[in-house]
């Protein structure tokens, strides 16, 4: 992935790149067509919102806690969870693992698997757009 694909904001977390979808078009170009099978994705779970992926180049089986913890406030913060108050439950799972069945609207996606990560939106508003 590249920083600057259009239609998503690049963050970096620790090293790692985070895109993030602006709208339901680009969420689904970022997750069926930008990530890699091996990379981390995050959506808030209940509520319409960006689609957030974790790049993985190195093929790691998990992510350090804090990224994780700060992706998925990513995905809560750019979320209409983000005014729910209290944390929130994101959905977390490898990008193989997000399909999109015919008929779909754009931006809905189906998982295969994922687990739940609970954070505040909040959260989010400490890190920074990658330049």
């Amino acid at each position: 992935m590249a920083d600057s694909e259009k239609g998503c904001r690049s963050y970096r977390i620790e090293g790692f790149e985070v895109l993030v979808g602006k709208t339901q078009q680009d969420n689904d170009t970022l997750s069926l067509k930008l990530a890699k099978p091996q990379d981390f994705w995050f959506h808030v779970a209940g509520y319409a919102g960006s689609h957030v992926v974790v790049a993985n180049p190195e093929g790691l089986r998990e992510l350090p806690k804090s990224v994780l913890e700060s992706a998925a406030a990513l995905a809560a913060w750019h979320s209409k969870a983000r005014e729910a108050g209290g944390k929130v439950e994101v959905h977390v799972c490898r990008a193989r693992d997000v399909s999109k069945p015919r008929g779909f609207p754009p931006g809905k996606v189906q998982l295969s698997r994922w687990e739940v990560v609970k954070v505040y939106p909040s959260r989010a508003t400490e890190l920074t757009l990658a330049e």
